[in-house]
């Protein structure tokens, strides 16, 4: 069975959670999303996320919070996305549980990039030794 990559994308800006909807769908990620830092963390228990992309600027709560909140329940990688942009704002970030870090305005194979590496497509993996070995067995 294939394993699909869900990517939660926690956003309060309509415009730009759509805009990092459609650069990971066109990744190949399923993408859900969330505008409120609670609605993030709820949805982020669900097993099968993959990924999350988070904002620090949240109307209902610090984005540390969520993202110490999503790690506990999680193991998905965290993608900061944000206009905080000062060494200690990174710094606070991977202390709070970011794998990566990524300031706005961003470009869309900065995404792109952060995303696959974070959570690589299974379809497109290096195969393994044993499926290596069986593909020799079947070659004339």
């Amino acid at each position: 069975m294939e394993k699909r990559r869900i990517c939660l994308v926690i956003e309060d800006n309509d415009d730009i959670r759509g805009l990092i909807g459609m650069v990971l769908r066109r990744a190949g990620f399923e993408v859900r999303s969330a505008a409120t830092g609670a609605e993030g963390i709820a949805a982020a228990a669900d097993p099968a996320v993959s990924l999350v992309t988070l904002d620090l600027g949240l109307p209902d709560m610090d984005g540390h919070v969520v993202a110490r909140a999503v790690r506990a329940l999680s193991s998905a990688p965290l993608l900061f996305i944000t206009a905080r942009a000062e060494d200690d704002d990174l710094l606070a970030g991977m202390a709070s549980g970011a794998a990566a870090y990524l300031t706005k305005p961003f470009r869309a194979q900065e995404l792109r990039d952060a995303a696959n590496h974070l959570c690589p497509d299974p379809a497109h993996a290096p195969a393994s030794a044993d499926d290596q070995a069986e593909l020799a067995k079947r070659r004339p």
